[in-house]
């Protein structure tokens, strides 16, 4: 999704409490830029406040950032000369989306039944086995060669 020009993220909205992949374009990565840190904060003030470099790659810098329960997520970046892309001094900010979760229904789910899955299990391996014995069983039926193998009289 662009949003603005030469920034991507890989999602359609952003939404609180997920992570979301940051591909900038824009003025420092087009001057061959050696390296962009991005500075980014959430809300109108700038709550925790955060500079991390992003990885120059083929098709700009990236970063992935997880983005925190709050209003708006902002930004601007800066290059290893210290210079600045702010968009034009009023940063880049974008609103956070909050998933509506009163049609979610949440259901506790119990661990402690471990059993139902072993005699699941167990059973499967019985009939599995019973199947083997019968494949090898029927062409010695059918050919008559169908013995007990006895036990040496060496032992």
């Amino acid at each position: 999704m662009e949003l603005v020009k030469n920034i991507f993220f890989n999602t359609d909205k952003l939404t609180s409490n997920s992570l979301v992949k940051i591909s900038y374009t824009g003025s420092l990565f087009q001057n061959n830029s050696e390296k962009v840190k991005i500075h980014y904060g959430f809300g109108n003030d700038w709550e925790n406040l955060t500079e991390a470099d992003m990885k120059k790659t083929d098709l700009g810098f990236q970063i992935e950032v997880d983005l925190l329960d709050s209003s708006t997520f902002n930004f601007c970046l800066k290059n290893e000369k210290d210079e600045w892309d702010n968009n034009d001094g009023q940063n880049y900010v974008f609103p956070i989306e909050h998933p509506d979760t009163s049609l979610m229904m949440m259901e506790e789910t119990p661990i402690a039944r471990p059993r139902h899955l072993r005699k699941s299990y167990l059973i499967s391996k019985k009939i599995r086995l019973a199947i083997y014995k019968i494949i090898i069983s029927i062409p010695k039926l059918i050919s008559g060669n169908y013995r007990r193998k006895e036990k040496s009289a060496d032992l």
